[in-house]
């Protein structure tokens, strides 16, 4: 019996808030987030092990396979359906220009624009391509495509959301249907959030920076843990090193939240969208992520002093000297609250004060 992970590729590049018809005819990379997406599926313990990895000839597809091998195989047959004359058309237009058609094929997914594919020859093609992936390979195998494509072999087309994966079971004479819709489960440790990192395009000092400022954290972490103040270490650790994955992007904070909360971490994101500035001087994880990363200079532990002294620089209109006095103010009072429980001497001793 060999087993076939079949995988939907992750988030494509269209335009947010709003639905296209992105067929076998739209070819679109992926956007941020599903490039983090794809970044997760190597550690999936499903996916460990892999004899050989294909994927359909469209740049989602094969971008979401190259986490999982270096050079995918590209398969004709993988293909999304062709969508016709709707294909890599929002639906506001095509509900407009065919308000009939669109509302039958709303009822019934067999209802088919000009020139798009039925159901049935996709079922047909994507058995004949999945059958030349197994006669081209040996053992387990994994298979991106997409959503309707694969949902002709396996239905449930609704469990089928971006980057997830199906089991599908071979035994030499016809396919048997495993679990459907799997969401890769990686533990969040540092192997995953450097890989997170890299597929959000960190460099190397965007990277030494990410992981300084989580050695610091976890360091005051643990001294006011030894003093009775409990924080949350693995979700501080996590956030720190994660909390500039969208550096470089217009409000990065909140971006870079955006993204973790979309990866399925909502704490994690919480904290990163506060990074650059915590909602309060409370000492909780927020407030110590966001002190922490004051504290650098790159991958350099620096004063407040020191930090807003260079950053000051940087402010060039009203608004930025504002947010700057801003967030300088509340990260002296989020040391005031460190020294009463660990001392000035613990700070001067890191290099801090």
């Amino acid at each position: 019996m060999r087993t076939i992970y079949l995988i939907r590729h992750a988030m494509p590049d269209i335009p947010l808030g709003e639905r296209w018809c992105v067929g076998g005819r739209t070819d679109l990379p992926l956007n941020d987030i599903g490039r983090l997406q794809a970044a997760l599926l190597p550690f999936a313990p499903e996916l460990q092990g892999l004899n050989a990895v294909f994927c359909s000839p469209l740049s989602r597809a094969v971008e979401t396979a190259r986490p999982l091998c270096a050079q995918p195989r590209v398969m004709p047959g993988l293909e999304e359906q062709d969508m016709g004359v709707w294909d890599g058309l929002p639906f506001r237009e095509i509900r407009e220009r065919f308000p009939d058609l669109y509302a039958a094929r709303e009822a019934d997914l067999s209802v088919v624009p000009e020139g798009a594919e039925t159901l049935e020859a996709v079922r047909e093609r994507m058995g004949k391509a999945l059958r030349r992936c197994l006669a081209e390979s040996e053992g387990d195998i994994a298979v991106v495509s997409h959503r309707t494509a694969i949902s002709t072999l396996i239905g449930h087309r609704e469990l089928l959301t971006h980057a997830t994966f199906s089991v599908l079971h071979w035994d030499g004479d016809r396919f048997t249907v495993g679990e459907i819709g799997l969401l890769p489960k990686a533990p969040l440790n540092d192997r995953v959030c450097l890989a997170l990192l890299q597929a959000a395009g960190a460099d190397k000092d965007r990277i030494d920076h990410c992981r300084a400022v989580a050695k610091l954290s976890d360091e005051l972490c643990q001294a006011l843990g030894e003093r009775g103040l409990s924080l949350e270490d693995k979700a501080v650790h996590r956030a720190a090193l994660l909390h500039d994955i969208a550096k470089g992007q217009p409000d990065h904070a909140a971006l870079g939240a955006v993204w973790l909360r979309e990866l399925g971490h909502p704490k994690l994101a919480e904290i990163v969208r506060q990074h650059t500035e915590a909602d309060g001087a409370a000492l909780n994880a927020a407030a110590l992520v966001f002190y922490a990363d004051k504290l650098m200079r790159g991958d350099k532990r620096s004063t407040l002093d020191e930090r807003f002294g260079a950053s000051l620089e940087k402010c060039r209109t009203p608004e930025a000297l504002a947010a700057h006095a801003r967030r300088r103010e509340l990260a002296e009072e989020v040391q005031k609250q460190i020294i009463s429980l660990l001392g000035a001497d613990f700070l001067k001793q890191e290099g801090i004060l």
